[in-house]
């Protein structure tokens, strides 16, 4: 049995076991035991996660991926989670610390890192594939047109690095971009010195207007005129590191109007 790939689900299935591996031992194994794969296929890099030391659930919304997951890896069966992740609540399934890894469905790949995200204080690493543009800009840093809100917010609580690239070949049905394999590990202190929630506001307000200064695109916020009157306010928002967002929200936070 092979599993037809469903244009639907975004998916392409990798074929080149190097790669598979190399995907698989991105994970450092430091701080969990166990690893949740997203969109498992059939099982290419599966078989590599299945020989580590920790124990592997996969989740897979496609029911032909799953019943041929069923049929091949017969130990991995109880540990099967047919559902859509992004429907998931991660904390009733797991109590624990665990890591996410996969070759993400590109069309959704950007929300699996805000779920990551909104449930950080279970995953402290997270390792897989995104279209390349994505990956790089997960990992880019300030002053680059890349950089944005998925820079910001995924740098504000994890360390991000890109690993390697991957052409298309490698995939049935080849996609028509290059992807790339980036790492994320969640800082030892992953709190912030404000609050969470005006931080995601501040990052996504910003960059909504990303070309005019943070006086003009942060107006929704009612800043006081001092505040607007500072010299951050003059910049753009890809012009400011993650601290320095992290110090605006701090300063909206005290501001008194």
């Amino acid at each position: 049995m092979t599993v037809r790939a469903k244009k639907h689900l975004g998916q392409h299935f990798l074929k080149d076991e190097q790669i598979a591996l190399d995907i698989a031992s991105s994970l450092t194994e430091k701080g969990y035991d166990t690893v949740l794969e997203i969109g498992p296929g059939m099982g290419v890099m599966t078989k590599y996660l299945l020989k580590k030391k920790y124990t592997t659930y996969v989740v897979e919304i496609d029911t032909e991926s799953v019943e041929y997951l069923q049929n091949t890896y017969l130990n991995l069966v109880p540990r099967i989670i047919s559902k859509d992740f992004l429907k998931i609540d991660l904390s009733e399934l797991f109590n624990k610390q665990f890591a996410i890894v996969g070759n993400f469905p590109y069309n959704i790949s950007t929300q699996i890192v805000f779920k990551t995200l909104e449930f950080k204080e279970l995953i402290p690493e997270f390792s897989g594939m995104f279209q390349k543009e994505v990956a790089e800009r997960i990992a880019e840093k300030e002053g680059s047109k890349k950089y944005g809100i998925l820079s910001v917010l995924a740098q504000a609580f994890y360390d991000v690095e890109y690993l390697f690239t991957v052409p298309p070949t490698v995939f049935d049905p080849p996609p028509k971009v290059d992807s790339g394999v980036i790492r994320m590990r969640r800082k030892e202190d992953y709190s912030l010195p404000v609050d969470e929630k005006l931080f995601f506001r501040v990052v996504k307000t910003a960059f909504g207007q990303r070309r005019k200064m943070l006086r003009s695109s942060l107006k929704s916020l009612n800043l006081s005129d001092t505040l607007r009157g500072s010299e951050l306010f003059t910049k753009r928002p890809e012009q400011l590191s993650v601290k320095e967002f992290i110090n605006l929200t701090s300063f909206i936070e005290n501001d008194a109007h």
